[in-house]
């Protein structure tokens, strides 16, 4: 079974360490991901249905929203993973109102990059000098994202949420945060949002380049891991007011999507 060793929120977002065995479903986050390779057989990650080969050579960054899924290579012991979940307005803040995205979903490893993966995991897995830690991540996030870019002039545009220019899509996007639930009936979304079943679904995508089932999982996992850390609120309690009818419902919904249950997550998380 997958396990959080390690995980801290704060202002940059969720850095995390992570012992991965088992696949994820396709996810995806409203930050910025970076996903670095630190011990154990290599694993890869799909970014928009593009392989990409996680390795000790290799990083991996996925953009805010783009859809993802992790697949091991070992499905016994599993390997270890140094994981950020870079929050989009931190990053402006240090970077001049800066959009955080990443120019390629892969990124050469150089000496400079290890050097400091390494220091930084060691940092959060030891739970030491942690005032220190805001600033070792945003240097290695920085070098991340300009080594992202490198060379490259630009690259396409996804279209996101904020740009959604279609009213009706915008109200069905309002109407998933404010509902958002287990038991949300997305046909009662979209007839609300004034749209037939397969109009809103192919219009949902089209705008924002996701299905609205991703989208709403997403903010379902939000609120989850939001309620873990910062609640002692039973695990039951939280998958119940999340709208899921058992804590087994929730525990496997959560598993797919992070990759552990979530009472292991909760064991290993820390608020900075």
């Amino acid at each position: 079974m997958s396990r959080a060793i390690a995980v801290f929120h704060g202002e940059f977002g969720r850095a995390t360490l992570y012992q991965l065995n088992r696949p994820f479903n396709i996810h995806a986050h409203r930050e910025g991901h970076l996903i670095f390779h630190v011990g154990g057989a290599e694993g890869r990650v799909d970014v928009d249905g593009k392989g990409c080969p996680l390795t000790g050579e290799t990083i991996v960054a996925v953009s805010p929203w783009e859809p993802h899924n992790f697949v091991p290579s070992d499905m016994d012991a599993g390997a270890l993973f140094f994981v950020l979940y870079v929050n989009s307005e931190w990053f402006a803040t240090g970077c001049g109102g800066a959009r955080l995205r990443f120019g390629r979903s892969q990124i050469a490893r150089t000496s400079s990059l290890d050097r400091q993966v390494r220091r930084a995991a060691g940092m959060v897995c030891a739970g030491e000098r942690l005032g220190e830690l805001d600033r070792e991540l945003r240097s290695l996030i920085d070098e991340s994202h300009d080594a992202s870019w490198g060379a490259l002039d630009g690259r396409s545009e996804r279209p996101a949420l904020d740009g959604a220019t279609d009213f009706r899509v915008r109200k069905s996007i309002r109407l998933m945060q404010d509902q958002a639930g287990a038991d949300i009936e997305l046909d009662a979304v979209a007839r609300e949002s004034g749209l037939s079943r397969p109009h809103f679904y192919k219009l949902f995508r089209t705008q924002t380049g996701l299905t609205p089932n991703l989208f709403l999982n997403t903010i379902l996992m939000e609120r989850a891991l939001d309620r873990l850390v910062r609640s002692e609120a039973p695990v039951a309690e939280i998958g119940f007011n999340l709208g899921f009818s058992s804590q087994s419902g929730f525990t496997k919904f959560f598993s797919a999507n992070v990759g552990m249950a979530p009472t292991d997550y909760r064991r290993a998380a820390h608020v900075i």
